[in-house]
């Protein structure tokens, strides 16, 4: 494993930005929040809601600062890096509540400046002016978090950990063209540009197919493979892992020597400068994971769930030193881990839903060591897109959920328009969390629970007699914001 995670220059960067942000700070308090979010976790809406809310006085009674009407105001400004694209907040709000569709996810770093004037709760400091934090919301993609990982490893670690994962029973069938065709290669033979090209396509194919809703993977370096961006069909995009290398060292201008250095490219031209840039400034983390889907797709989902919390949580922990904490003394001091969608369970699951993600977590955190200290865990949905119902069958009395679901959405045999509402009956997930892991190390091949997943399409948002329409609803949307926020309106 390669010893080299940044460079003295890295380091020089990395702590001349903590001085700058922290000088700034004394000027104007600011809280830099990551968002970030494993596949189809919603980040995008997160973003969105929690902004609507703040800007038009949403329902926030575990919000502590709102309910007790300490906030005074939260209005957007001007985001302080030029250089970041800007999150398109308006576009993605018109579309939630004029539209009624789900805004198109991000595909690269954003970031957005929200200014919240508030009173402090503590009478004498009322006496003065009144306070102003400045949040700027930092939107990147879940994937470029787990190629952070990556600065620890040489392209032999790469390799090795890329192919074992690759042949494990959830992906070994979506892996076996790339791993046909690189195993067919010598890598000490000549480099040739075409295979080069061709092993990268493979790979990223095999990671495309992994992340699809049938496996709903989440573990899926390197993250620009599947978010190239203008980067597109560079060298430093255009290598792959290889099975099977050799213990000897890569002859000159053979195939393997091209690989580690494109690899060693990749990690000098995307991931560090985005740690470096973005992820060494953030004071706040909220990562969100779509739970549900992973405990559809499978055991083997679950696992891998697991698996990339590990990866972000080895990159966020608190405590004893990691690569990542070495590099700066600006640190990440709470994370929380949400798992989205809670609208798609009635709230008599909600609880399980959360039990079930803190125990992928606490799982996680053992698997690098961790105790899991300020890691908050927590079941919410950022827009509330269903109602709770009650339905007799059989003479019984079932909880479900109603919304109108997508137009072309299937459910029991019939397709719905878009228009038309419906009520379903969502499952129910086990009392036992543990039941999910215990069923890993069975010869069944079922999941013990199942959960209709149906997409339904934002809610339509009510007005006032004046008009005015109100805030996006939520499932505990508030006590994300008391979270992560709480201290800092105090």
């Amino acid at each position: 494993m390669s010893s080299s995670i940044t460079s003295l220059t890295d380091e020089a960067l990395i702590a001349f930005d903590t001085l700058t942000d922290r000088a700034s700070n004394l000027v104007q308090p600011t809280l830099r929040l990551g968002v970030t979010g494993l596949s189809r976790a919603g980040k995008t809406v997160f973003i969105t809601a929690l902004v609507h809310n703040l800007m038009h006085g949403g329902r926030l009674p575990m919000f502590e600062a709102a309910h007790s009407g300490r906030l005074a105001r939260a209005a957007l400004e001007p985001q302080p890096d030029d250089a970041v694209p800007r999150f398109q907040y308006e576009d993605h709000a018109a579309k939630l509540i004029s539209e009624r569709l789900w805004p198109d996810s991000t595909r690269a770093i954003s970031e957005l400046r929200l200014v919240i004037e508030y009173e402090s709760a503590s009478g004498w400091n009322r006496f003065f002016s009144g306070g102003r934090l400045c949040l700027d919301i930092v939107d990147y993609p879940g994937e470029w978090l787990l190629d952070l990982p990556l600065l620890g490893q040489d392209f032999a670690a790469f390799s090795l950990n890329a192919t074992s994962l690759a042949r494990s029973s959830a992906r070994t069938d979506l892996a076996t063209p790339w791993l046909e065709k690189a195993g067919s290669i010598d890598p000490h033979k000549p480099a040739d540009e075409t295979q080069a090209r061709e092993l990268a396509r493979l790979y990223t194919d095999y990671l495309r197919a992994c992340k699809a809703d049938e496996r709903a993977l989440s573990t899926l370096p390197p993250g620009r493979f599947l978010m190239p961006g203008d980067l597109d069909g560079s060298p430093a995009l255009t290598f792959a892992p290889l099975p099977n290398l050799p213990d000897t060292p890569a002859p000159a201008g053979s195939l393997m020597a091209m690989m580690e250095r494109r690899f060693e490219s990749y990690k000098s031209v995307v991931v560090k400068p985005f740690f470096r840039e973005h992820v060494a400034r953030l004071d706040r983390q909220i990562v969100l994971i779509d739970a549900m889907q992973a405990m559809n797709a499978g055991r083997e989902a679950v696992i891998d769930l697991e698996r990339a919390l590990a990866d972000v949580l080895s990159c966020f922990r608190p405590g004893r030193s990691n690569f990542i904490t070495n590099l700066v003394s600006r640190r990440i001091d709470k994370v929380l881990i949400a798992a989205t969608k809670a609208d798609h369970l009635h709230h008599e699951s909600h609880d399980r839903l959360e039990a079930i993600a803190r125990r992928v977590v606490e799982r996680a955190s053992a698997r690098i060591g961790s105790s899991g200290a300020n890691i908050e865990v927590l079941a919410m949905a950022a827009v509330r897109a269903t109602r709770e119902a009650i339905a007799r069958q059989d003479g019984e009395d079932l909880p479900v959920i109603v919304g109108t679901p997508l137009e072309g959405e299937r459910i029991a045999g019939e397709t719905f328009d878009g228009k038309r509402k419906t009520a379903i009956f969502p499952g129910d997930l086990p009392q036992n969390p543990d039941s999910f892991f215990e069923a890993v190390d069975s010869t069944s091949q079922a999941m013990p629970h199942d959960i209709n997943i149906v997409r339904f399409r934002p809610p339509l948002i009510e007005e006032t007699d004046s008009g005015v329409k109100l805030s996006l609803p939520h499932i505990r949307l508030d006590r994300a914001l008391d979270y992560l926020l709480g201290d800092r309106l105090a």
